[in-house]
């Protein structure tokens, strides 16, 4: 039998709770007072990939919250809307319905790139910008495209996700082992161990979760030459105004560090880029103390460096 959403409702110092925006019901976790630190997972996790964030950030004055996106874990799951501008205007609503103006944005992977999204499609919404293990979009669309033996082979998964059905029962057979799989080929050496690897895979045999997912894949495989990517490629061109931070593992096998170190080029605010050796696609779980020290001490610089 498929686990319901309740395996998300992980206990820890925390809060549990939904909160509704633009029409669409968002698990959110939440820890602490202070300035909002919005927290934005990736592909295949949910909000648990932050719980050492929601213990670091609080401690450090922040108010920090993790939210299942759209069609993961807690949250809704709808037929549509998986593209990354209706995503980016999920996060910004619920910046709004969580009392705020604005909010330092912390996303890794498909997070990231919505994260880099709402940056240029709603600058005031987002005052400082984290991206981890994330390019900017363009960056990967145009290393997809002039690096075949690089970065186009390391997201050769994702061109497999583009059949209809067959990658949605790959993905949840066997109780979900490809998703333990696929943490341990992106990450690096020692993570994760086989509690965690266990609490992805049982989220993501929620019904629907894989489906959902993998249309976040879809759209943007697909959406390449269509109108509504061509427009959103042009719409990316904008410089993101906002400080921003890039941080990657340089064992990173999905997304490589080569692509995404020539995102400071569409920043037109202060850049610091930060390569962690010995970590893979999943820094923020695999080293988190060190990657903390460095996400918290840029936080805490007023004039943070080019």
């Amino acid at each position: 039998m498929a686990p319901d959403e309740a395996v998300v409702r992980i206990e820890g110092p925390w809060t549990h709770r939904a909160v509704h925006a633009g029409g669409t019901r968002f698990h959110v976790v939440e820890a602490g007072d202070g300035p909002l630190v919005l927290l934005l997972h990736g592909f295949p996790q949910f909000w648990w990939t932050w719980r050492h964030q929601l213990a670091s950030l609080p401690a450090a004055g922040y108010r920090a919250v993790a939210v299942d996106l759209r069609g993961y874990g807690g949250s809704d799951k709808p037929p549509r809307g998986y593209d990354l501008p209706t995503l980016a205007a999920d996060a910004v609503g619920l910046i709004k319905a969580l009392g705020e103006t604005g909010a330092i944005v912390v996303g890794h992977d498909w997070g990231g790139l919505l994260a880099w999204t709402m940056a240029v499609l709603d600058p005031k919404c987002v005052h400082r910008l984290v991206a981890v293990s994330a390019p900017h979009p363009l960056r990967l669309r145009s290393a997809l495209l002039t690096d075949p033996f690089g970065q186009l082979r390391a997201s050769r998964r994702a061109f497999g996700f583009q059949l209809p059905l067959l990658p949605e029962h790959r993905l949840t057979r066997r109780g979900g082992a490809l998703v333990g799989r696929l943490l341990d080929e992106w990450s690096g050496p020692g993570w994760p161990d086989a509690e965690t690897a266990r609490t992805y895979r049982e989220a993501f045999s929620i019904p629907a979760v894989s489906h959902c997912a993998l249309e976040y894949h879809r759209w943007f495989g697909r959406s390449q030459l269509r109108p509504d990517g061509l427009r959103y490629a042009r719409i990316m061109r904008t410089e993101v105004e906002a400080p921003s931070l890039q941080l990657h593992g340089a064992l990173d096998r999905l997304t490589l560090p080569r692509t995404a170190q020539g995102s400071g080029r569409y920043v037109a605010a202060p850049y610091r880029w930060r390569l962690f050796e010995g970590a893979g696609h999943f820094p923020h779980e695999e080293i988190p103390d060190v990657f903390d020290t460095e996400l918290l001490g840029w936080l805490a610089d007023p004039e943070p460096d080019r």
